[in-house]
């Protein structure tokens, strides 16, 4: 990959690691943590829509101690260790590792996503989420943008999986087949 291209990334990972780092601080000085004594819709945050094809969405505060969707929160400095390996390890593979500027694109949006949520436990001691979706009446889990990045940067990976498995089937199948 090109050095342009390579800058490129590294400063839109830079404002997008801002943006989130900004916003969490946004959150976590100005709307209170949410709670059960807050059952009404927006929850003690802000209300972006209400009801919209059966749809509500606000910004609250909630703790985040554990993983995704709070898993392993009583393992809060193991998860630290571990998270801090895979950033080492994404990094790694970004600088030294060949790989195809979409792949690395990839990888530069979960590692900016990691590296957000890590700082969340040095700067509050846990990580701040933010978005709550209530589909129905399904309340999705609060997330934030570092996560949004984290499940991105998967999914546009997971796809390129797909997309070549399926293009290697196709490929395979024009092939004449040998003869016995």
């Amino acid at each position: 990959m090109n050095w342009k291209k390579a800058l490129s990334f590294g400063f839109a990972a830079l404002c997008l690691l801002l943006l989130d780092i900004y916003l969490k601080a946004y959150i976590h000085h100005n709307i209170p943590t949410i709670s059960a004594s807050t059952p009404v819709y927006p929850y003690g945050g802000i209300a972006v829509f209400r009801d919209w094809h059966g749809i509500d969405f606000s910004i609250v505060h909630v703790i985040n101690k554990g993983a995704a969707w709070g898993a392993f929160a009583s393992l809060q400095q193991y998860l630290l260790y571990v998270r801090v390996a895979i950033i080492g390890g994404l990094l790694t593979y970004l600088f030294f590792v060949s790989a195809s500027p979409y792949r690395k694109f990839c990888l530069t949006l979960v590692t900016t996503g990691a590296i957000g949520n890590v700082s969340d436990f040095f700067a509050y001691g846990h990580v701040v989420d933010m978005f709550y979706f209530k589909l129905g009446s399904y309340s999705y889990p609060v997330f934030n943008i570092a996560d949004s990045l984290i499940f991105l940067g998967i999914l546009l990976l997971i796809a390129e999986s797909i997309i070549a498995k399926l293009h290697h089937r196709k490929s395979s199948r024009k092939s004449p087949k040998q003869a016995s």
